[in-house]
């Protein structure tokens, strides 16, 4: 099977930091292939700031409008009930998971040095603790269905 072929027919597809770049690539792309997709996305600035919750909303009319099947998520990633939410919304959509991309991120705009704990904990909410928030109640699932 050549990856033109590869197929993603009824797969759900939580992917994280999706409202946007490489996590909306990621989104188009599985959605076209047949997957059900959650975008999710605060609409945040790089570095976490603020939100913009119609970021998700905006990917999903996107996936919509070239005929596939997507909801939105705007649940935060960096806790565990934000985690366990996000997971919660491909269920109710859809009722189960089979994917999940962790895409979300944050940045900080300071050299090494100029970097304090203050500056890193959001970092590390996000992207470390923020995969583990998210995968894990979606293993479960996974583990269950046999397939994931």
């Amino acid at each position: 099977m050549s990856a033109a072929e590869l197929g993603f027919d009824g797969k759900v597809a939580i992917i994280t930091g999706a409202g946007g770049g490489l996590g909306r690539q990621h989104a188009l792309l599985l959605a076209s292939r047949g997957a059900l997709v959650v975008v999710n996305d605060l609409g945040g600035a790089l570095d976490g700031s603020g939100s913009d919750k119609g970021a998700a909303q905006k990917v999903v009319d996107e996936i919509v409008a070239l005929g596939g099947v997507a909801v939105a998520d705007t649940n935060s990633v960096s806790t565990p009930e934000g985690g366990a939410a996000i997971v919660k919304s491909a269920v109710d959509a859809y009722g189960r998971v089979d994917i999940v991309i962790n895409n979300a991120g944050i940045l900080r705009d300071k050299s090494f040095h100029n970097l304090t704990p203050d500056l890193m904990n959001p970092v590390f909410d996000v992207h470390l603790k923020g995969a583990f928030h998210v995968t894990q109640p979606a293993f479960v699932l996974m583990r269950e269905q046999g397939y994931g």
